[in-house]
């Protein structure tokens, strides 16, 4: 399956230059993660100098990259080959436990 360049995924809900010829729908892309005690004692511990607590910054980011990937996915698999509307959402679902949810709607677009 033919992965989505980034360039083809906007927050808009057009890409200058393309035109829509095929509206897909909503595609998401889901990720669950937990901390784990290694996280949470190195970030306890920046947490007493202050500062950025990369520990859960690297943790945040991998999990938007896996649902922007699983978005992405997601949306060549109904053989889109853009994404327009992205957007990320985030809810707690347990205590540690958060979900993340890349979503868009899949497109094929053309150039013009």
């Amino acid at each position: 399956m033919a992965q989505i360049p980034e360039n083809m995924v906007t927050q808009a809900f057009e890409l200058p230059g393309y035109r829509i010829v095929v509206n897909h729908g909503v595609v998401r892309g889901i990720v669950v993660r937990s901390r784990n005690l290694i996280v949470n004692i190195g970030a306890g511990l920046q947490t007493l100098v202050g500062g950025n607590i990369t520990a859960y910054t690297n943790l945040c980011e991998r999990t938007r990259v896996e649902s922007f990937e699983k978005m992405l996915d997601h949306a060549a698999a109904l053989g889109a080959n853009a994404v327009i509307g992205a957007r990320y959402d985030a809810n707690d679902v347990a205590a540690g436990v958060t979900e993340v949810l890349a979503y868009g709607t899949a497109v094929t677009v053309e150039k013009v």
